[in-house]
């Protein structure tokens, strides 16, 4: 036990992410009795997010003392979430049209498929970005309305001034409590991500992937291609950062993204992994990173491209070149709309399959591989949010560390 605790915790989560493949195939269903280890896990998780994101945006927000400021971080990081989800669901159109994962394949579409998950308007969902209860958004979870909340807060405080002193050090006491309990719970990630992984290959196997191998493939592959290329190439050229450094730094996040399917769940993780291994100051994490967690959607871009192409093989559409650029724009502006939790990204999908008239039974499809697929595009959204984190850190000459030194520290 001792050399298991000597371990980095990024060491411990491989070994638990491979233990869990390993004995999921062996026991098959029978390994679901793992599955309160990681509903324990997810519990810790979702217990510390809405206190950490209020205090530590609100904290963020507050010291910045610059209203200028914040509204140029905030430009960058909108402005690079949105080019680079532009490029997310142009590579996943272009790796759908190599892989073709749709033609050739043979499975019945339910004739009474599931209704589609309701959507709603571009105006609404800008509209609902603002609470008219934030004791309610606070209570329900509501990230992008608790966002909305902490920046205008952070913003009373700075420009009240001194009088507002006292609120903004409750927040700093709040987020330093937030963030060690934060470590406290990383701890138990190992246990966690095996309580997660082992149940999923118990129950799906191999056996629900060999219809739909090829479409896994090119999501598979177009998330990869997405954060080796273009995430190594935006942290080389404008955060001045090692490409091996910055995946090494954010790797625990994304493991854990992988097990949990949700950009929010992940985000504690994230914000120590950019802070302690990338050299992000807290300033910028607290601001990115939360905003990211709910409007960058890389990944979900991706899905959404390969999808579409998927469901307008499998029904032979031959698709546009103006229904085209309409999924890229509808995948680009609606990532805004897309909540960081398992599966939000049918969501988005029923709405680009409306917009270019595709039949919304095609969901059914990819029902099955959802899960496996929600894996890939988790795990390159919470890349992408620490991707901006570390050019806006740069680019605003906020490191902590140097960036010799913040490597070194590398869990």
């Amino acid at each position: 036990m001792r050399r298991i605790a000597r371990l980095g915790l990024l060491t411990q989560i491989l070994i638990a992410f491979v233990i869990a493949v390993i004995l999921g195939v062996v026991f098959g269903p029978a390994i679901n009795v793992v599955q309160p280890l990681g509903d324990l896990f997810l519990r810790l998780i979702k217990f510390i997010i809405v206190p950490l994101i209020l205090s530590t945006l609100v904290m963020g927000v507050a010291s910045t003392g610059d209203i200028k400021k914040l509204g140029r971080i905030g430009s960058k990081t909108i402005a690079y979430f949105l080019i680079t989800t532009f490029g997310a669901v142009s590579i996943g159109l272009i790796l759908g049209s190599i892989f073709s994962p749709g033609k050739g394949v043979n499975i019945s579409v339910p004739s009474e498929a599931a209704p589609p998950p309701e959507t709603e308007g571009v105006i609404n969902i800008l509209l609902n970005i603002i609470p008219t209860n934030p004791i309610a958004a606070l209570t329900e979870g509501n990230i992008l309305q608790i966002i909305f909340f902490a920046i205008f807060i952070g913003l009373g405080i700075t420009m009240v001034g001194k009088k507002a002193q006292p609120l903004q050090d409750f927040f700093v006491g709040l987020s330093e409590v937030m963030l060690k309990i934060t470590g406290i719970i990383m701890k138990f990630a190992p246990i966690g991500i095996f309580g997660l992984m082992a149940p999923i290959i118990g129950e799906y196997g191999a056996s629900v992937l060999l219809p739909l191998i090829k479409l896994v493939l090119a999501v598979g592959i177009a998330c990869i291609f997405h954060a080796v290329v273009v995430y190594s190439l935006a942290v080389k050229t404008f955060g001045k950062m090692s490409p091996i450094k910055f995946f090494k730094g954010i790797l625990p996040a994304s493991l854990v993204a992988f097990s949990t399917q949700s950009s929010s769940g992940t985000l504690p993780v994230t914000m120590k992994s950019c802070e302690d291994n990338l050299g992000v100051s807290n300033e910028v994490s607290s601001f990115v990173l939360p905003l990211g967690a709910t409007i960058n959607m890389d990944g979900t871009a991706i899905y959404m491209g390969v999808a579409t192409l998927f469901i307008a093989q499998f029904y032979s559409v031959l698709l546009t070149f103006e229904q085209i650029l309409l999924v890229i724009l509808i995948a680009t502006l609606g990532s805004i709309g897309t909540a960081g939790v398992p599966g939000a990204g049918l969501v988005m999908l029923t709405m680009v399959l409306a917009a270019v008239n595709l039949p919304l039974e095609g969901i059914a499809l990819i029902a099955g591989v959802d899960r496996f697929l929600d894996m890939f595009r988790t795990s390159v959204n919470v890349t992408g949010d620490a991707s901006a984190a570390v050019i806006v850190n740069t680019s605003e000459n906020k490191l902590n560390v140097p960036l010799e030194q913040s490597t070194n520290k590398v869990v």
